[in-house]
């Protein structure tokens, strides 16, 4: 054989064994790729877990505290106190929980929309419906049919599949039926006809879904100047944003006492309201919004949940996990 031959045999075998140390290094390198990857997401996993766990500590703080709140005076919930949306910290290995809770009645119940006629059987209630098409536009939201969202609502809780005024049943909807049973989270609201990621973002600070085909009571003591759409709503025509919000403005540091006292104030004597307006007042609360943050090194979460205080000791009712928003 020619020494040329021999050269060039040496040049191929080298380059033979260089590809095959990339090949090996490219390998190696993506099996400790995965190896980090798994070891990261073991460690995540175990985080999350010890997260989760003391999120339901801070949650027995809440619950124990809004226990306490009621005990304290169970005929009357105001904002003495500055209680609400107050941060109750948890210290804990490595991190901190914290708990905030507030008045979870404060809001229009999208539930109810309709009534129980029976177990898990639902009908539309045409009240509520005015009334979430009055929020709709008292609040502004970005749709030229207040009535035709509140009426899809309706239908989309509703057992039947008759359409209601201006509503949408099945044949309003491709690859995908109304629900036909009351809303878990607010977010449902984004699948019912006409409702645009616009309209949701427009109503999500208003809107809620207790466990209940009823409407919220609207506590006077606890109400917000910046809510005032949320009293504004019970009386048709006949009571302003802004009127309602100086009304809550001049509220006494104490609250009222009673409903009774509230609707002979001065401002509203004007006003004429209907007895289910009146019905939809109170001055306790029975529902309270939970907000639980945990950060625990590097991992975070949110903790949402809804506290049940109809009875004493309260309890909770749901919980929601996510990422902090």
């Amino acid at each position: 054989m020619r020494p040329v031959d021999r050269l060039q045999e040496r040049g191929a075998a080298l380059l033979t064994v260089l590809l095959l140390v990339a090949v090996i290094a490219v390998l190696a390198g993506t099996a400790l790729e995965k190896l980090r990857l798994s070891t990261k997401i073991g460690g995540n996993a175990v985080a999350l877990d010890q997260a989760r766990a003391y999120a339901g500590a801070a949650e027995i703080l809440a619950v124990t505290k809004v226990s306490d709140l009621l005990a304290r005076d169970p005929t009357r919930v105001t904002l003495a106190g500055g209680w609400s949306d107050k941060p109750y910290p948890l210290p804990i290995p490595g991190g901190i929980a914290t708990a905030r809770v507030s008045d979870g009645g404060n809001c229009f119940n999208l539930n109810s929309l309709v009534v129980e006629t029976g177990p898990g059987t639902y009908a539309a209630f045409s009240p509520a419906r005015r009334q979430f098409a009055r929020l709709i536009r008292l609040v502004g939201a970005p749709t030229s049919s207040p009535d035709g969202i509140a009426g899809a609502t309706s239908d989309w809780l509703d057992s039947d599949s008759s359409p209601v005024e201006q509503g949408v049943e099945d044949s309003g909807y491709t690859g995908y039926r109304p629900a036909n049973t009351l809303m878990v989270d607010p977010s449902e609201l984004r699948a019912v006809s006409g409702v645009t990621a616009a309209v949701y973002a427009k109503l999500r600070p208003w809107i809620c879904t207790l466990p209940r085909a009823e409407p919220s009571k609207i506590n006077v003591n606890t109400l917000l100047p910046e809510q005032a759409a949320l009293f504004a709503m019970l009386l048709p025509d006949t009571l302003s944003v802004e009127g309602a919000r100086q009304l809550l403005l001049r509220r006494p540091p104490q609250g009222y006492a009673s409903t009774s006292e509230f609707w002979k104030l001065p401002a509203l004597s004007a006003v004429t309201a209907a007895p289910d307006a009146v019905a939809q007042t109170s001055v306790t609360t029975t529902w309270f919004a939970l907000r639980v943050d945990v950060r625990l090194g590097d991992a975070d979460l949110e903790d949402r949940g809804l506290i049940d205080a109809t009875r004493l000791p309260a309890r909770l009712a749901t919980r929601q996990w996510g990422e902090p928003s």
